[in-house]
């Protein structure tokens, strides 16, 4: 066998506006995770009451450092368009491994507070040509996000579509089996 090592599968679970690493789903995920040998890393985005779209990319870029082929990403709520918008500044020959996008969006959802994450057009094209794999988890009765934006990751990103029935926002869920499943799926 020689001395080739696998490399180390690595996930990057991104929480929402208000949220917290150690809130909602997030624990439950990365110790499932972390159960099946992979390096899991919830990063505390900052000033999460007002954030902003620069100082979040920057955490996210700081907290993976190098980005590759085994880097896969699972965002929550504005978490999801941090990852995208961090897809798009990636350079180079710089590509990750997919993304699970859980109640995530594609404008502000008339909220001025995040307004700075939608300064700018989506590049569809250049996310797409940096991940390969892409999921939307969606939920029917999100009071937040209708579920065309699902539908839209779908059209642009060529995203899977996993459509829920009572998951509201997933913010009060607890674990989220089907995020688990989808990273599995992707990293097969």
């Amino acid at each position: 066998m020689g001395k080739h090592t696998v490399a180390m599968k690595k996930v990057f679970i991104i929480h929402g506006w208000g949220g917290k690493p150690e809130s909602g789903w997030r624990p439950w995920l990365k110790n499932e995770l972390e159960k099946k040998k992979f390096s899991v890393s919830v990063p505390t985005m900052p000033d999460t009451e007002h954030p902003k779209m620069d100082a979040w990319i920057k955490q996210l870029a700081k907290t993976v450092g190098t980005p590759d082929k085994d880097c896969y990403f699972v965002g929550h709520s504005l978490g999801c368009i941090t990852i995208l918008r961090y897809l798009e500044t990636l350079r180079g020959i710089q590509k990750i491994g997919g993304a699970v996008l859980v109640a995530g969006f594609s404008d502000n959802l008339g909220f001025k507070e995040i307004d700075s994450f939608f300064s700018k057009p989506i590049g569809w094209e250049k996310i797409k040509s940096r991940c390969g794999k892409f999921a939307a988890i969606n939920s029917k009765n999100d009071v937040y996000v209708p579920l065309k934006h699902g539908k839209i990751f779908r059209e642009k990103l060529g995203a899977e579509l996993i459509v829920k029935d009572k998951m509201g926002h997933f913010s009060r869920v607890r674990e989220l089996p089907d995020a688990l499943e989808t990273v599995l799926k992707m990293t097969r």
